[in-house]
């Protein structure tokens, strides 16, 4: 039951509210995993990458806050429970212990070219039923794509 009236049909409320979960889940993880990153980081370019990993946390979390109340103004309840992440995810688990720069970077470029990946699937799949929802994925998108630039240029 839904408290809040979708303007969207069923059928496409079903296929915007699993987009718009997806990309939570998304967000929520790989801010979780640049944070585990960034707490051990070690190495010459500790610092910078250090940083940048911050920056990627900022921009999931803020993205994610925007999703997940996308999803509740049309209707869909937004789930980001620590459960929900871990049998959702797409992104690999980082490994225990401290993490050499050169490997952090590799972590994050894979990570965030899984998230990427299923939010340009996204994008696709919600043109036609709600292109405002759409242009939420298709400005995080944007936004996580620069930040995969900018760490395959610190790996290059």
């Amino acid at each position: 039951m839904s408290v809040v009236k979708s303007p969207l049909s069923e059928t496409d409320l079903k296929t915007v509210g699993e987009a718009l979960q997806g990309a939570l889940v998304d967000l929520l993880d790989l801010s979780l995993v640049a944070k585990q990153v960034h707490w051990n980081v070690v190495g010459p370019r500790f610092r910078s990458v250090h940083l940048q990993l911050d920056d990627v946390v900022d921009t999931a979390r803020q993205h994610s806050d925007t999703v997940a109340e996308r999803a509740s103004a049309i209707g869909v309840n937004p789930d980001g429970r620590a459960a929900t992440i871990a049998k959702s995810t797409a992104i690999a688990s980082v490994p225990e212990g401290w993490i050499k720069d050169v490997d952090a970077v590799k972590t994050l470029v894979d990570a965030l070219g899984v998230v990427i990946g299923r939010m340009r699937e996204r994008i696709e799949v919600t043109e036609t039923p709600d292109p405002v929802s759409q242009d939420i994925l298709i400005t995080l998108t944007a936004d996580l794509e620069k930040h995969a630039w900018m760490f395959q240029a610190e790996s290059a």
